[in-house]
């Protein structure tokens, strides 16, 4: 009996598995009771019986015992497990706990059998531990020690196997959805099938309002939002199967034909499906959700390809309208690829101190006096500076603009401050910024915050806006922003002006100091041109309503002659000055800025003599 213990203790131990274990303990205690013959049943989780260990009992008969329901009349092992108890039958013939059953076992020769239970430590029944006899009797001493033994150690290896199967299921299923995880996911993409181009697809899910959720109601709303979620996704791609992969980020791997054959219409059937309201701890919360899908084709040689796919697909569609379906189509992940990376550059740029501003004068034309500056975004990779437009596919990302932005305003801020503490007769900056930066306030926080921490009046600020940002403001939030820091001092400038679309409406419907001329309408310029007709026509405008004006992009001396002839008073470019760093912008300034009569006043156009 002791070695009977000891081989299969130590296969538990070893980690064999269940069923090697028990059919080896049958065989062992076989040999110590040559007359029985030796059974085991598992009881799965909806009490049904479950076929485990019988060596010397006929496959079929066997597997006519896998699916029974336990119960008062289903054999000795059904009704043991139900019972919890053994259940000694001395004759199958004639015992009605056998009647619907002792077809099947009395034409294998066997007249009796004896069960007992297999109990779990809350004494819930777990498997039956069966002897069959050839004659019909009760057991004997020895096999009633036997069966003592055998099952406590069919209790031990069962409950090592359900231990491992729980961990098995923690380990592959999301607790919160119950949804199969990421590490399944990963799994299942794994087990695809990569020889059949349109075998399968996978749709990228991502839940558009779970953040609003959670900081508006609070987390408690935000996990019945993802169960809800969670559940709904799944109802909707079955049969095929759904996945929780992150925070908010579902996916589905598609394998039926129906929905391989029309990819929008299963996307749509998912939005759908998440677009009920739904309570959500006492909240009436609608899901939302994004989806990019990519299917496996010709040259997809690895399944992540097509995940990643979908993940591209799914950026361009969070991008370009949130709520919608885009499936992948060849190039999309090049432009994505070029954003991304150059969001990660800019994102270690930024936590390395390498974003920093650069500064190009505007100056008189007559004089060449320094009147103001405009702070320039640069970028320091190695050796190399780069300017703005090298990495402006950045800045489409609202994470990166909002931050390059607060960094910006406070060098910016700094830089200010320094100049007016060297007693340098400075009079204005101008900031260049986009609508991402008009909404939500952040632009009013951070650029108050950043001048008033160094003690630099606002009436040193140019805000300097394109009309693009304007036209793109249907709810009037950038004119409502800048309004609000108009009153604090900050004025306003108009960029790029004349490239855009309705500019005179916009001199009138817009809260606007100044006006910069593009460049395109400088490039060129002499009497008798078109271009130099509209120059002249834009700077009388500008004058008669009361606005100042700044030329773009002058870099030849005839360009400033012929602008000072037509009446503009101010201009920047090349012919000036480069956009160039702290200490070249502090050494122009102490060289050549316009000393005014009142020190720190920012009017641009205020004559004054030029200190030598």
């Amino acid at each position: 009996m002791l070695q009977l213990q000891n081989i299969i203790l130590e296969m538990i131990a070893r980690g064999d598995t269940l069923a090697s274990t028990v059919d080896r303990l049958c065989v062992e205690v076989e040999k110590l009771a040559p007359d029985v013959i030796c059974s085991v049943l598992m009881v799965d989780g909806g009490n049904v019986l479950r076929p485990l260990a019988g060596p010397s009992l006929p496959a079929e008969y066997s597997a006519a015992l896998d699916g029974l329901q336990v119960g008062p009349l289903v054999g000795s092992c059904g009704t043991a497990a139900y019972l919890r108890c053994e259940v000694a039958v001395t004759d199958i013939a004639t015992d009605p706990k056998w009647a619907e059953f002792k077809h099947m076992a009395l034409p294998l020769g066997v007249r009796a059998c004896w069960s007992s239970p297999i109990l779990d430590s809350q004494g819930e029944p777990v498997g039956t531990f069966a002897f069959y006899f050839r004659t019909c009797r009760a057991p004997t001493e020895l096999e009633r020690e036997i069966v003592r033994h055998s099952v406590h150690l069919c209790a031990i290896a069962l409950d090592r196997y359900h231990r491992m199967n729980e961990q098995e299921w923690r380990a592959s299923k999301d607790a919160l959805t119950g949804l199969s995880n990421r590490a399944a996911f990963s799994t299942a993409l794994a087990e695809l099938d990569r020889d059949m181009p349109g075998d399968w697809a996978l749709l990228a899910i991502d839940l558009d309002n779970l953040k609003i959720v959670n900081d508006t109601f609070g987390h408690q709303a935000g996990d019945c939002l993802l169960k809800v979620a969670g559940e709904r996704i799944a109802a909707a791609a079955a049969p095929d199967r759904a996945f929780r992969i992150g925070g908010d980020e579902f996916a589905v791997i598609l394998r039926s034909e129906a929905k391989l054959s029309d990819l929008e219409g299963a996307a749509d059937r998912i939005l759908a499906a998440l677009a009920e309201a739904a309570d959500c701890a006492g909240h009436i919360i609608v899901p939302r959700a994004t989806i990019g899908g990519a299917a496996f084709s010709h040259g997809d040689r690895v399944a992540e390809r097509v995940r990643q796919n979908a993940d591209f697909a799914l950026y361009h569609a969070k991008e370009t309208g949130r709520g919608g379906f885009v499936r992948y189509w060849p190039g999309l992940g090049t432009n994505i690829t070029r954003r991304l990376t150059a969001i990660r550059e800019v994102d270690a740029a930024l936590l390395e101190d390498r974003i920093e501003p650069f500064y190009q004068p505007i100056v008189r034309l007559d004089t060449r006096e320094i009147v103001g500056l405009e702070a320039l975004c640069r970028m320091r990779l190695g050796e190399q500076i780069l300017c703005a437009e090298q990495f402006q596919e950045a800045t489409k990302d609202v994470h990166v603009a909002t931050a390059m932005t607060a960094r910006m305003m406070k060098l910016i801020a700094a830089d200010v401050r320094t100049w007016l503490d060297m007693g340098i007769p400075f009079q204005h900056v101008g900031i260049n910024v986009s609508s991402a930066d008009m909404h939500g306030g952040l632009l009013e926080r951070v650029l108050v915050e950043a001048f008033e921490q160094e003690n630099v009046p606002l009436k040193h600020v140019i805000l300097e806006v394109t009309e693009t940002v304007y036209m793109g403001d249907p709810g009037r939030h950038v004119r409502k922003t800048v309004q609000a820091l108009r009153r604090k001092g900050l004025r306003v400038a108009l960029d790029d002006f004349g490239t855009g679309y309705a500019s005179l409406t916009h001199l009138l419907s817009v809260p606007v100091d100044i006006i910069k001329i593009d460049k395109e309408f400088v490039d060129g310029i002499a009497p008798g041109v078109p271009k130099m007709a509209i120059v002249e026509g834009l700077i009388q405008i500008a004058k008669k309503l009361d606005m100042h004006v700044v030329a773009e992009g002058i870099e030849n001396e005839d360009q400033a002659e012929q602008l000072w002839a037509a009446g503009c008073v101010l201009g920047q470019g090349y012919l000036f000055s480069h956009g160039v760093d702290r200490e070249a912008t502090t050494a122009l300034l102490l060289d050549r800025a316009q000393y005014v009569a009142e020190q720190g006043d920012p009017e641009p156009l205020r004559p004054a003599a030029r200190r030598r």
